[in-house]
């Protein structure tokens, strides 16, 4: 049982081999806590939260570490009004730890809908102030940083000329971007364009500041990761992981800072998570291209014709591999519904099934192939094709078509069902449609019967034909009259 990850760092999958066995360090860039969570930063954090699960379920012992950045960082133009949660806390006419506290609970509010589970460890940017401003005061003794009007930067020429190598991550070279990249205003204390800030120098203007040996300031945005995940995982861990959008600055950065701080590859597995789309389009707040999670799951939209379930959307998403751009429409969602209800219909009618004599399918050889698509790289489309391979199975048992012995029968129910809710992390769910769908069943049905009390044969039929057109079949039994979607 070997798992396969791809590196990003090598562009190739890998055998996994962790430092310690049996044990993973994994870290996640989290959330940006000044606004709400996009339906993009949740497709990143449900791919991860898949990926855990799937350690988990092969054994592994996981330290999950997932950050909260609750510090203020400027863009690359150094204007404080670009601050975030400056421009945020003002637009809000809050506090920024205001800001900060309202989009942390918004964060953990709809993870928790989507039933991902917390990190083991959740560590938060303003937690480590002391440790970023040792770091960087490593970094500068070292030579690898130098001071700038009170504000420390990374020497990235200076990394080079030292034999390493800043833009392996993202396959990019440093002279030539040095070389092509255009000087902002305001950049002028640095040496080179590609130099990024370590401690920034706090304008009387900046809100979020905290005392260093350069004077009041705040920590730059790719040190904290650094420091977070170094003092929970070690200077060298299992795997990092974020969006593909973090690849290059941030997580370039992190590589340099970690090499030139502790002297070595901070991390063996890089593991970036693709981009989401909505119609085909790219999700963007200024083109209109856009949708929160809340709206998406309330229905109050102008992109889906209805309300989706959490855990539909959850289903949507594991359709497509992590590695993978992912497009959701109004079609795929349906779509991804459809094939939700038959799964949870599958596992409520396996759980009912009764063992026979003999068993005519080959239920080990299914569990082995649904294994081996979470050892490759985790694909958890695979794995989706494997489980509807034991949905037809399912139905087929039932009509009599095929058989298991009760060995096998309870072997089917226990891995469909760790598959299904351990590592795909769904839940089941009666949607409010089905319910109103089964009231009105019901009603249907208690209509017929007082139309076959009284004889009214031509009005039965109608009922059980009309609705046979709509793929509800109804069953006449001794315990009365029972329904099923076909």
């Amino acid at each position: 049982m070997q798992l396969k990850i791809y590196n990003s760092l090598s562009g190739e999958k890998e055998d996994f081999k962790p430092i310690v066995k049996g044990k993973v360090g994994m870290y996640v860039c989290g959330p940006t806590v000044y606004s709400n969570v996009h339906l993009g930063n949740v497709r990143t954090f449900l791919s991860f939260d898949f990926i855990y699960r799937s350690l988990m379920f092969l054994g592994y012992k996981v330290r999950y570490v997932r950050n909260i950045t609750d510090a203020g960082h400027l863009t690359d133009d150094g204007n404080v009004e670009n601050d975030r949660f400056v421009k945020q806390s003002r637009l809000e006419k809050l506090e920024p730890m205001e800001i900060v506290q309202k989009y942390t609970i918004d964060f953990h509010d709809v993870l928790k809908q989507f039933n991902l589970l917390p990190p083991t460890i959740e560590p938060t940017a303003t937690g480590h102030i002391l440790e970023q401003i040792e770091l960087a005061k490593k970094l500068l003794n070292d030579g690898f940083a130098y001071e700038s009007n009170g504000s420390i930067y990374f020497d990235v020429k200076e990394y080079n000329r030292r034999g390493l190598n800043y833009g392996e991550l993202s396959k990019r070279n440093i002279d030539e971007l040095i070389a092509n990249t255009r000087a902002l205003d305001g950049q002028d204390e640095k040496k080179n364009p590609q130099d990024f800030a370590l401690w920034k120098k706090a304008t009387p203007q900046h809100i979020m500041r905290w005392k260093s040996p350069w004077g009041e300031g705040f920590p730059g945005w790719h040190l904290e990761c650094t420091v977070m995940s170094t003092k929970y995982l070690g200077d060298n861990f299992d795997i990092h992981g974020g969006g593909l959008d973090l690849k290059f600055p941030h997580h370039e950065c992190e590589i340099a800072q970690g090499k030139a701080g502790h002297g070595e590859e901070p991390v063996n597995y890089w593991m970036h998570a693709n981009m989401l789309s909505l119609n085909g389009q790219k999700m963007s707040k200024s083109t209109g291209n856009y949708i929160l999670p809340k709206d998406l799951i309330s229905g109050e939209n102008d992109f889906f014709e209805k309300a989706f379930h959490p855990s539909i959307v959850r289903f949507c998403f594991l359709q497509a591999h992590y590695r993978s751009v992912l497009d959701i429409s109004n079609d795929a969602m349906l779509a991804s519904e459809k094939g939700f209800i038959r799964l949870m219909d599958a596992i409520k009618t396996l759980e009912n099934l009764q063992p026979k004599a003999n068993s005519t399918l080959e239920i080990e050889k299914w569990y082995q192939k649904s294994l081996d698509a979470l050892l490759d790289d985790f694909n958890s489309p695979v794995l989706i094709s494997h489980l509807f391979e034991a949905v037809k199975w399912i139905f087929q048992i039932k009509d009599g078509q095929e058989s298991l012995n009760e060995q096998d029968l309870n072997f089917l129910k226990e891995k469909l069902n760790a598959f299904v809710f351990d590592v795909l992390g769904l839940e089941s769910v009666e949607s409010s449609k089905n319910n109103k769908l089964d009231e009105t069943l019901q009603i249907l049905i208690e209509l017929r019967n007082q139309a076959r009390k009284s004889k009214n044969w031509e009005l039965s039929d109608q009922i059980r034909d009309r609705l046979l057109e709509n793929g509800i079949e109804l069953k006449d039994g001794k315990d009365g009259t029972t329904y099923n979607l076909n």
